[in-house]
């Protein structure tokens, strides 16, 4: 599962329409509602009791509960809707928060969920948020602002792969074998969605050098034409 941030993801809220009837944590006196109380219960199943959070090990066992695998991006969107800050750990209040606008307080509902959650992921007003979440998450020191490359081609290979797979598996056999760069920004990050959602593969035919491409996309572009010449 990729590390996370200390930041807060500005995460755009569901685009579904809530019921008028939808379920409340707390009623407007303050007192726990039962719904509260079930999403209360469920996260104590899942905590560190000593941390008051639910940990790496809360977060096996709940993916264990889901019949999901902690590296599956899944998890990783659950940690988005979730706006988790910490990779591996989930707080109440995230846990609270996510699940009230899941509109779910038991496992087996929070299982039913996640095809949903993943339709809304990859909603092109929501992946770009998704997408930078997922870099952030990997921020795992204060101040820290790029990734390794071995983390990188593991996690955009998660993220982008099923759309992408041709030109993640290009740029991350780049990657691997190039010698120039240790760790990868945001902003090289942002704009390899852009090259892939933008550039025409692998004839590469519509990549302007003059744009304002970073230059490792450029060395990307230049290695893979050597390679088809």
């Amino acid at each position: 599962m990729p590390r996370a941030s200390k930041r807060k993801s500005d995460t755009p809220k569901s685009t579904s329409a809530k019921s008028a009837r939808s379920e409340s944590i707390t009623t407007a006196s303050g007192k726990t509602t039962k719904f509260g109380l079930s999403v209360d219960n469920l996260f104590q199943k899942y905590a560190n009791k000593l941390l008051g959070m639910i940990d790496p090990e809360g977060i096996e066992a709940l993916c264990s509960d889901l019949g999901v695998d902690h590296t599956n991006v899944k998890i990783l969107m659950l940690a988005w809707k979730l706006k988790a800050e910490k990779q591996g750990y989930f707080t109440q209040d995230e846990w609270r928060k996510g699940l009230k606008d899941l509109q779910v307080d038991t496992i087996n509902k929070l299982k039913k969920s996640l095809p949903k959650l993943e339709a809304e992921v990859m909603m092109p007003e929501n992946f770009e948020d998704f997408y930078s979440y997922a870099f952030r998450y990997c921020l795992t020191e204060d101040k820290q602002k790029c990734v390794d490359i071995e983390s990188i081609c593991l996690l955009i290979d998660l993220v982008l792969g099923p759309q992408f797979r041709a030109q993640v598996d290009s740029f991350s056999e780049f990657l691997k074998n190039q010698t120039d760069y240790k760790v990868i920004n945001m902003d090289q990050w942002m704009n390899f969605l852009r090259f892939c959602q933008e550039v025409s593969f692998p004839d590469l035919e519509n990549y302007d050098l003059d744009q304002a491409w970073p230059v490792i996309l450029d060395n990307f572009v230049e290695w893979m034409r050597e390679k088809q010449n």
